[in-house]
């Protein structure tokens, strides 16, 4: 069962505008739908242009603002017109929640081909440098902002046959510390947040296609794909703001 989103009577994230990446699936859905319950204008972007827009529709249907626009992020100049985007509907940026990402099959290195491996850190870490170096200048103009990296348990534990995608979501964990350090004294918070096992369906795919098969494959039999947003509730949201 979905977990609804659960709308703060606050509005913690009012007046700001956000900009989450691999919006369409689910897990960027679930960050999206909950930015939106708490006030925030949300440009959902994704390599899948049709997910994004079902991403936008949900938000509009109850009540939130949202645009969504095609964003591969391994592109730079997909990357900086899903900035100028957000800059165009909403007038400014302050949050930016690095969450696309790519999931690789099971297989040891010499399994691998180059075009994966490569894919991999396209994907998960140069996209992530290319979405923070055109948001920071703007996140600097608005005087301030939040960055999430979206990394995963397997950037702290490592899982056989991925030490690639370890090898990726760790990097991600070091980026976010780096910034830290680099745009503090810019007001730019720099986090990352490190998911468990969810069931969803980007990581159905490689384990074979379905729902039951993604919950065996990351050993969560009652996960759902709305888990992040629980996380998320945890955090305190001027950590977003």
């Amino acid at each position: 069962m979905r977990q609804p989103v659960r709308k703060s009577a606050v509005g913690k994230l009012k007046d700001k505008v956000a900009i989450v990446t691999g919006a369409g699936g689910d897990i960027g859905r679930a960050i999206s739908l909950q930015f939106a319950a708490e006030g925030a204008a949300v440009v959902c972007a994704d390599v899948d242009l049709n997910t994004a827009r079902q991403t936008t529709e949900q938000i509009e249907k109850q009540g939130g603002k949202a645009a969504h626009v095609e964003c591969d992020v391994t592109d730079s100049n997909a990357a900086k017109e899903s900035v100028s985007e957000a800059l165009r509907r909403f007038g400014a940026l302050h949050i930016l929640v690095n969450n696309a990402a790519h999931f690789l099959r099971d297989a040891t290195l010499p399994e691998l081909d180059e075009a994966e491996f490569n894919r991999a850190f396209a994907v998960n870490v140069t996209g992530a440098f290319l979405m923070s170096r055109w948001a920071i200048p703007h996140m600097v103009r608005a005087g301030g902002g939040s960055i999430i990296h979206i990394a995963s348990q397997m950037a702290h534990v490592a899982r056989e046959k991925q030490a690639t995608y370890c090898a990726t979501k760790g990097a991600v964990l070091l980026l976010a510390k780096g910034m830290a350090l680099d745009h503090a004294a810019d007001g730019i918070r720099v986090n990352s947040l490190s998911p468990g096992g969810n069931a969803t369906q980007g990581m159905a795919k490689p384990v074979g296609g379905t729902w039951k098969q993604a919950e065996t494959g990351v050993g969560a039999a009652k996960a759902t794909p709305l888990v992040v947003s629980a996380e998320l509730r945890k955090m305190p949201m001027q950590q977003c703001s």
